[in-house]
């Protein structure tokens, strides 16, 4: 809750020309493009549902959790006081208070739970607003989520973890699966030799007499170390196999998983990422033998389009804090708001925020159709690797501009934009850095031409000039050779998203929003700068939308 009646009158000055406590918030009601574009791309239940989860989430009693979440990092417990192995990290109860607010709402489920029904939509929405709380616990929401299609290439595990897995609660007790009603995924991919490069893993798979194996080897990196059980990726007599290592052996023992550290990492400090070994542990293989990279693509791809939504989220944090500060300061003698340069400065920040929002949503109506359409099947393919790379690109830049807004006291780690910053590379660095998302768009395009059909079809001409004109030299380019093509894979995936991008702005935003977009990121003119944008631009239009 706010500070009730600070001092503004010290000894030596009067605190004065600050913005007022923002209050609480609700995420949805005061954010006009969500609400439009939910009631554009998803059915009518994901808006009723997410109402009560956007009204929770924007209470300021969830930022005071997200603060000291981060003030309080996990700590390794590797021990208990009698020597005894633990292999635990342990966190503040303001992260468990966080966990619950994702999981007790079902949003690491919903997306299975109406498949094809907009479950996708609901989920991505959700995970746009709970980015908002605080985007380091959203990585154990996004692996659990991830993880269901995995775990339904197998029967028998499915059985098992399945319903725990959906479950509407949160369970953060460390025990056996069958004494725990909530479960929760992680994810151990990369090893310090390889990186993306996962056919290089060395760690081994040897076989027991049940079907199961016993895994040797190291883990340069684990996601969400205090997960009930991780997927993972080892070698065996096959090949490169996918396997489900449980926190606990069927005879309820402690997994030989062995946390070595946690890593002190550049971005949130409310969640753990760990380098592990695995030392004669147990696990249940998963998905044809020697096809564990194929296997856990299914899960890949929907990580993928979440790390494309993190940065969506941010953004829109970021473009709140930075707008509500400039209304409630003067600089000059007038407002910050009222300044030409800082309105273009948000104007411009508000157009980003909007674009990326709109790519997510209608990746998320493509993961729904899939599964009944050829069409959507294709953009589903295609479209979590695009909006990975250039939201990610375009959000350190961003952070650093809203931070700029603040001046100094958005430096300070007790303004929300400093955790923002900090974390703003992690999503364009997971799951495949940037140059893996260009080389698979190429490959995609290359190897699946109902992606380019799906493509124009979405990118039809006739909306604005500078639009046709830039859909015509993307559609040069794309005509190269395939050592060209390479070669300029990180200009086409950047043009491709922006023209998406601008595409559904032209389609479903005012004119004020995808007039201006074209010309500011499509146009002569056009500057990865911030706050370029045409002399004409209807600025007051493009401001009213960012909290109506």
């Amino acid at each position: 809750m706010p500070d009730h009646a600070p001092c503004t009158h010290l000894a030596t000055h009067d605190v004065s020309n600050q913005p007022p406590v923002s209050g609480d918030r609700d995420l949805l009601h005061e954010d006009r493009p969500l609400a439009e574009g939910l009631a554009r791309e998803a059915p009518a239940w994901v808006a009723e549902r997410l109402a009560p989860l956007a009204c929770d989430a924007g209470r300021e009693s969830w930022q005071a959790l997200a603060d000291e979440a981060n003030r309080h990092p996990p700590e390794l417990r590797t021990f208990d006081r009698h020597g005894r192995r633990l292999d635990e990290v342990h966190y503040t109860p303001a992260y468990h208070h966080l966990m619950h607010l994702a999981c007790d709402g079902g949003w690491h489920g919903v997306a299975w739970e109406h498949e094809g029904a907009g479950g996708h939509q609901a989920h991505i929405a959700a995970l746009y607003l709970l980015t908002q709380v605080e985007p380091g616990f959203c990585c154990p929401i996004t692996m659990t989520h991830a993880a269901y299609p995995v775990l339904r290439q197998d029967s028998a595990v499915l059985a098992t973890w399945g319903p725990r897995l959906l479950a509407h609660d949160y369970d953060p007790r460390a025990l056996p699966i069958g004494d725990k009603r909530a479960a929760t995924f992680g994810m151990a991919m990369t090893e310090k030799q390889g990186g993306s490069d996962v056919r290089s893993n060395t760690t081994r798979a040897t076989p027991n007499a049940d079907g199961s194996v016993q895994l040797t080897g190291h883990k340069w990196f684990c996601s969400a170390p205090m997960s009930d059980a991780f997927l993972t990726l080892a070698r065996d007599e096959a090949g490169i196999g996918c396997f489900l290592v449980p926190r606990f052996r069927p005879d309820g023992e402690r997994n030989g998983i062995l946390l070595q550290r946690l890593k002190d990492k550049c971005g949130n400090r409310a969640n753990a990422s760990a380098e592990i070994e695995y030392a004669d542990a147990w696990a249940q293989p998963i998905g044809a033998p020697g096809r564990g990279i194929a296997t856990i693509l299914d899960m890949v791809q929907q990580t993928r389009l979440d790390a494309a939504t993190a940065p969506a989220g941010m953004m829109r944090q970021a473009l709140r804090e930075a707008w509500h500060h400039a209304q409630g300061r003067e600089a000059f003698g007038k407002r910050l708001a009222d300044q030409p340069l800082m309105q273009r400065v948000i104007a411009d920040l508000a157009l980003e925020t909007e674009a990326s929002l709109a790519l997510c949503l209608r990746t998320a109506r493509a993961f729904d159709g899939a599964p009944h359409d050829d069409h959507e099947r294709a953009l589903a393919r295609l479209l979590p690797a695009l909006a990975k790379f250039w939201h990610n690109k375009r959000g350190p830049a961003f952070m650093a501009e809203a931070m700029e807004c603040l001046g100094g006291i958005g430096y300070v780690e007790e303004a929300p934009l400093a955790r923002l910053y900090r974390e703003a590379p992690v999503n364009s660095i997971w799951e495949g850095s940037g140059n893996v998302m260009c080389l698979d768009v190429m490959r995609v395009l290359g190897r699946h031409p109902e992606c380019i059909v799906a493509l124009r079809q979405e990118l039809a001409r006739g909306a604005h000039h500078d639009f046709d004109r830039a859909l015509g030299m993307l559609e040069r380019r794309l005509d190269a050779t395939p050592e060209t093509l390479e070669a300029q894979a990180r200009w086409l995936t950047q043009r491709l998203a922006q023209c998406l991008q601008a595409a559904l702005l032209l389609r479903h935003a005012p004119n004020a929003v995808g007039e201006t977009f074209c010309t500011a990121r499509l146009g002569d003119e056009a500057t990865p700068l911030f706050g370029v944008l045409p002399a004409q631009a209807p600025l007051a239009a493009i401001l009213a939308r960012i909290n109506p």
